[in-house]
């Protein structure tokens, strides 16, 4: 007998149909002798239509409020597959957050899970109940609703599974597992078996949407094994996992883009020591994260370009920011450009391997594409390009390290 913790995306429990499939599926698990402990997300658009229906009323919705408000999704969906389960033979619990306390900061529309309190959920599992909980959602220290932010059913679900110790954490989605790329850009797209925390830290960060990056890092921190499948197929998905001796073998194990990012170029600015420390400080303290950074310095002039990267979501107000810091500083304009993709490679093998670099930058030459800026660690190189040619550089990196041989 083993302890499952499966997760339900939106597009899982997108209507009553699919719920249905989604019991038949945790019958099944059931049936197979497991302790099961379902995870689910709020209905496919609901949270979005929520969201509207707040902002029909004001741009800035209190965010308090508003998490009040969103977090009824998930609610509805506990419910709804509570219900089905009990309708057919299998008794079955549903939770919401306050129930079995899940315990967050007080960030809200970003809350961090800071402690689970398993004692509800095991003694339901103690009487053969499966036990529904609902993600996305936590509460703070004041008993006020809190949310984890887009994707936060995945770090829900992890978050359990660590503290039920569970033998595994399921997550179900729309797709069949890790690809080493974009299937939908790339028919030669391949399936991995296996992939490390760390690859797929890099990979959720760098603009794979499989899984959420937090309930990796929580996966990774608590040695939760995560087993990525597709809830409309019964193949096996892919193992997220410690990294392996064999894993070093594959340099590189995907190729990720993504176009969430905005370029902001300062010309002309003084260089002198400490002119850089004011610019990112001001933009630090309004809680904007920075990604890449570039500097160029000419001693003849005694002038520096200094460029970086942030989300869009962030583009206007860093923007604004970067003005008034740079006016002030004596720079000669701020130039921004929202039509780049960030282009990434991704493998464990990069440790002990050399010349990925070399063959990303001369691939990408050879198709013409123009490399704005770089940004590497032990594991991964990142470019920023022109956001037209995402598609060509993508297969044409996946062509050339060969990654649908596997």
């Amino acid at each position: 007998m083993a302890l499952i913790v499966q997760k339900y995306g939106g597009t899982s429990v997108a209507n009553i149909e699919r719920v249905r499939n989604v019991a038949a599926r945790i019958i099944k698990t059931k049936n197979e002798g497991n302790k099961v402990v379902v995870v689910v997300s709020a209905m496919a658009g609901e949270t979005d239509r929520l969201i509207s229906l707040a902002k029909e009323i004001t741009d800035k919705p209190n965010e308090r409020e508003l998490d009040m408000l969103i977090s009824t999704g998930e609610q509805v969906s506990v419910a709804l597959l509570a219900i089905m389960l009990n309708s057919m033979g299998y008794p079955a619990l549903s939770y919401v957050a306050h129930q079995i306390k899940i315990i967050t900061d007080d960030k809200f529309g970003r809350a961090r899970i800071r402690e689970i309190e398993s004692e509800r959920i095991l003694e339901e599992l103690d009487k053969d109940k499966i036990v529904i909980v609902a993600g996305f959602q936590g509460i703070d220290s004041q008993n006020n609703i809190t949310t984890l932010g887009r994707g936060g059913s995945d770090t829900s679900a992890v978050a359990i599974a660590a503290a039920l110790k569970a033998d595994i954490c399921e997550i179900y989605t729309d797709v069949e597992g890790v690809f080493t790329t974009d299937p939908n850009i790339y028919s030669k797209a391949r399936k991995l078996d296996k992939i490390s925390y760390e690859e797929m830290l890099e990979m959720a960060s760098l603009g794979a949407k499989v899984l959420q990056i937090r309930s990796v890092e929580f996966a990774k921190k608590y040695g939760v094994l995560i087993h990525v499948r597709s809830s409309f197929s019964d193949k096996p998905g892919t193992i997220v996992c410690e990294e392996e001796i064999s894993m070093e073998k594959v340099v590189v194990s995907g190729v990720t883009y993504t176009k969430n990012d905005a370029r902001i170029a300062i010309n002309k600015l003084p260089d002198k020591p400490g002119v850089a420390a004011k610019i990112f400080d001001a933009i630090a303290k309004k809680g904007i994260i920075v990604d890449m950074i570039i500097q160029t310095s000419s001693m003849d002039t005694g002038y520096a370009n200094l460029a970086f990267t942030v989300s869009k979501a962030d583009l206007n107000k860093t923007l604004e920011l970067t003005k008034q810091v740079a006016k002030k500083l004596g720079a000669k304009e701020v130039t921004y450009d929202e039509n780049i993709a960030k282009i990434s490679m991704v493998g464990v093998g990069m440790r002990s391997h050399s010349g990925v670099a070399s063959k990303m930058f001369s691939t990408l030459a050879k198709e013409g594409i123009n490399i704005q800026m770089i940004s590497t660690s032990e594991i991964k190189i990142s470019c920023i390009i022109d956001a037209k040619y995402t598609e060509l550089a993508i297969r044409s990196l996946h062509d050339a390290f060969e990654l649908e041989k596997g």
